[in-house]
């Protein structure tokens, strides 16, 4: 328990793959147990089905553009809560593979961006389907989120798969007490 702490807050030293993917665990139980919660409090990602009409398209499209802006501050409250701990795990997983972690900073970056963006409704415009006005993203949106996903399996297999440096680095000791060969 005692390092518990200092794993999810904590931005020096190195963690091993193993400590990464419990790390990570720990995150993914938070992130539900959040998700549970902002969703009693009306900040889930699914409208009201009991208060749809489908006889009403305008009072439909309205009710999925809120369902929309609601899920996207749901997500941008989750980010905040959850973005130390996820940080602070991933910096110092790139620390193992004796990288400063500045890619890991642009990544969080630009997620929060674009959930400022959803949060505030921009980045989103209206389509009629079917005769029902429903929010769909822009085209800047879009390349924003394959930017972000590409980004994201980049940070995926650098932190989660690859091996770290053999031996202390300058950022610590091997999290797994080898020592470096000559």
């Amino acid at each position: 328990m005692d390092n518990l702490v200092p794993l999810y807050t904590s931005f020096t030293g190195r963690i091993s793959r193993k400590t990464y993917w419990m790390g990570v665990i720990g995150i993914i139980i938070g992130a539900i147990v959040l998700s549970i919660i902002l969703s009693l409090v009306g900040l889930g990602i699914m409208p009201n089905v009991a208060a749809l009409d489908p006889a009403n398209p305008a009072a439909f499209a309205e009710a999925m553009n809120a369902a929309t802006r609601s899920a996207a501050w749901g997500s941008l409250i989750m980010f905040v809560i959850l973005g130390v701990p996820s940080l602070a795990i991933a910096i110092k997983r790139r620390h193992d593979r004796n990288n400063s972690g500045n890619d890991v900073y642009v990544y969080f970056a630009l997620t929060l961006i674009m959930l400022l963006v959803q949060a505030f409704g921009f980045g989103y415009t209206t389509t009629e389907v079917n005769g029902i006005a429903m929010p769909t993203p822009t085209v800047t949106m879009m390349i924003l989120s394959a930017v972000i996903g590409i980004f994201a399996i980049y940070l995926l297999v650098v932190l989660g798969f690859l091996k770290g440096t053999d031996g202390a680095n300058q950022y610590g000791p091997d999290p797994l007490g080898g020592v470096a060969t000559a």
